[in-house]
């Protein structure tokens, strides 16, 4: 029996997550560690499939879905998006490489975010990438003459910038402050007006967000409706014809059984709502909506597993000591907020207050310091759940030189190993001494 934080919900409530029935995709935990190894990443590809379908079920015909690569880049996970004939949204020239690598068309990829490298954007103008997110109007001139010298005319949209509060749970978009990403409005106006004037350049619309894991249907549409308000504003002064709002991700996840996940029926029913109320409107005629989810997608198709090497402390309230930690998962460390956990045991024993943790020297390695679990015993494996997105790469693992996890899909009731763990002997040989 697996035992998870807290009681389960009722089916058709709750988290719909990978582990179901003390199962990876119908595959035992134990089968999984005795053949891969700990700890890995298990990610449920059908489960992915899934909750595609059931966002662009709700999804009226203007929007389509480009994965926010960033999320999780392995290359299993977004060939699989690709099969599911979804785009790709990447911000940086690793990710598309990543993206082309895993087959998807060019039209189809998107380059967004803050820094890019002069040699990422030339990557993106000879790839012939649907369209680049332009920052800043600084990175517009570079982008004009990379595409210049490829003699190329380069898609574009401009960001616009927006408010951000401390726990990034709110959306509000503004004029007049600069920041890390995208321009104010008057900015975004001047931009749009020299990129229209440009023969190597092809203004397409507009892209803002910058809230995060939001499950408020109303708000995420809300910020679609403005998005497209003021990038129609934009495009009639600027003089070209509105084809994309690029509206971002964003869209959120529950990560307790006690929160609702976001409700996909209201968000596909005002969305319905906005497209036709465009259809009234000359200057909209051609618009598409651009949706970038990455959470959403992939977050609650993963789960983290690691081993108890050790236990201490007293029975009412148990140590366990993990074979991983935040050197293979940092978001509950970095964001101060934790994943559910389950202890994959056989038989029924007693929950306690359990402190869990991983083996790094530091104190800030530590999962949970109060979760009512099965009294951990050495040998039992331990899952954190939901990591699906911002797991593998978001974690710190070259700290005390451990190995990496491993990464296992599942499709079809099939486990595969998709990138095996690095040794630290292996990034030891990637270094030098020198004979000064």
């Amino acid at each position: 029996m697996t035992h998870l934080e807290r009681p389960p919900a009722s089916d058709g409530e709750g988290i719909d997550g990978i582990l179901q029935a003390g199962h990876f995709g119908g595959i035992a935990p134990a089968a999984l560690a005795q053949e891969f190894g700990t700890p890995f990443y298990v990610y449920d590809l059908d489960m992915i499939g899934r909750r595609v379908d059931a966002l662009r079920t709700v999804l009226p015909s203007r929007f389509r879905v480009a994965f926010a690569v960033k999320a999780n880049p392995a290359l299993a996970v977004i060939a699989h998006l690709r099969r599911c004939g979804l785009g790709a949204d990447v911000a940086s020239g690793g990710e598309l490489e990543a993206v082309l690598r895993a087959g998807f068309e060019p039209s189809k990829i998107a380059m967004t975010g803050p820094g890019k490298r002069e040699a990422e954007l030339a990557a993106a103008v000879a790839a012939g990438i649907g369209f680049v997110t332009v920052e800043s109007v600084g990175e517009l001139r570079r982008l004009e003459a990379i595409a210049d010298a490829a003699g190329r005319r380069q898609p574009i949209l401009l960001r616009l910038s927006v408010t951000e509060d401390a726990h990034m749970e709110t959306v509000r978009l503004i004029g007049g402050v600069e920041g890390k990403f995208g321009m104010p409005l008057a900015t975004v106006y001047e931009a749009a007006r020299y990129a229209a004037a440009s023969p190597h350049l092809e203004p397409l619309g507009l892209h803002a967000f910058g809230a995060s894991n939001l499950r408020d249907a109303d708000q995420l549409a809300d910020h679609v409706a403005e998005l497209v308000e003021i990038a129609r504003q934009v495009a009639v002064d600027a003089g070209f014809a509105l084809k994309v709002v690029d509206a971002g991700g964003g869209l959120g996840i529950p990560y307790a059984d006690d929160e609702r996940p976001l409700d996909l029926d209201r968000l596909g029913g005002r969305l319905a709502a906005l497209q036709a109320r465009w259809a009234t409107d000359a200057a909209l005629r051609d618009l598409e909506v651009v949706l970038e989810p990455g959470r959403f997608l992939v977050g609650p198709a993963g789960a983290y597993v690691a081993r108890v090497v050790d236990t201490k402390g007293p029975e009412s309230a148990p140590v366990a000591i993990l074979d991983g930690g935040i050197n293979h998962a940092v978001r509950p460390t970095l964001v101060r907020s934790e994943h559910r956990l389950a202890v994959l045991s056989e038989g029924v024993r007693a929950l306690v207050r359990t402190t869990v943790a991983g083996p790094l020297c530091t104190g800030l390695d530590v999962f949970t310091t109060g979760a009512m679990l099965p009294r951990p015993r050495v040998g039992d494996l331990v899952a954190l759940l939901d990591v699906g997105a911002y797991g593998f790469t978001e974690s710190m693992p070259l700290f005390l030189s451990h190995p990496t996890a491993a990464e296992v899909a599942i499709k079809n009731g099939k486990a595969r190993l998709i990138r095996p763990r690095i040794t630290p002997t292996e990034l030891l040989d990637r270094q030098t001494d020198p004979d000064w």
